[in-house]
């Protein structure tokens, strides 16, 4: 019997400006914070909140975690493999 294997993750990815916001992270508890946050929207891509906004751009999310307080802005890829990460508050 082959082995069973749980939903794959989607891949994270940052843009330039988040990218820009973890390199100034310097807290070993704000980056555990973080990476808790990003592994549950990488599990889950849906599990943040729909942001109203314009058709014309990417449907961006929010999802905040009030016991770690982090609150990440992001969208899915068309194929839902990939999360972009537009912007991070730790």
């Amino acid at each position: 019997m082959a082995p069973q294997h749980g939903s794959r993750r989607a891949r994270i990815a940052f843009s330039d400006a988040a990218a820009k916001q973890v390199e100034a992270i310097t807290s070993e508890a704000e980056i555990h914070a973080l990476d808790r946050a990003l592994v549950v929207v990488s599990v889950d891509p849906d599990v943040g909140e729909p942001i109203p906004g314009n058709a014309d751009g990417p449907l961006l999310r929010e999802y905040t975690d009030d016991v770690e307080r982090v609150r990440l802005v992001y969208w899915i890829s068309a194929l839902r493999t990939v999360v972009v990460i537009a912007y991070i508050e730790v």
